[in-house]
């Protein structure tokens, strides 16, 4: 992560995270959040809202995907990045984009299961390490009254 180019957002999914895959076959996977903000002027309530389009790559795309839904309350930490492009007609577009470096549920308001993936050494691409593929999706829901048994895992750091 560059320095002085961190940012973090708060805000609700706007729409379904969309999973796709390059060429090279990298996971990429694109969402949005809105920030609400309330306030009085001239003793009326305002509301203004933002919104910030979010970029996840590899296994932090796939289990974005497979994991968060439209409405879901997200704190996402990143970095901004700027793209440029032109289109067919010859206009410059740009545009400013949060490239994510991490993606959680906020528990302000809800409460979530984690399910941790085993890890392997493919940091780059969606080959393991990522999402569980087939079955249901996880569930949000209450937190569960007993933890469950600890997993062998062989992790490199501590896990908290």
């Amino acid at each position: 992560m560059a320095f002085g180019n961190t940012v973090n957002v708060v805000g609700n999914i706007t729409r379904d995270p969309e999973l796709r895959y390059t060429p090279s076959g990298a996971s990429v996977t694109n969402f949005s959040i809105a920030w609400n903000r309330r306030y009085e002027r001239n003793g009326e309530q305002v509301e203004e809202v933002s919104y910030f389009d979010i970029v996840c790559w590899g296994s932090l795309a796939d289990n974005v995907a497979a994991s968060l839904a439209k409405g879901t309350r997200v704190l996402v930490t990143g970095r901004l990045d700027q793209r440029s492009w032109e289109t067919p007609q010859g206009d410059k577009r740009s545009k400013v984009e949060i490239t994510a470096d991490d993606v959680a549920p906020s528990l302000r308001w809800a409460s979530v299961e984690v399910a941790r993936n085993p890890r392997n050494d493919n940091f780059g691409g969606s080959q393991g390490g990522g999402a569980p593929q087939g079955g249901p999706a996880p569930q949000a829901g209450p937190a569960p009254a007993a933890a469950a048994p600890a997993q062998n895992y062989n992790y490199d750091e501590e896990p908290f």
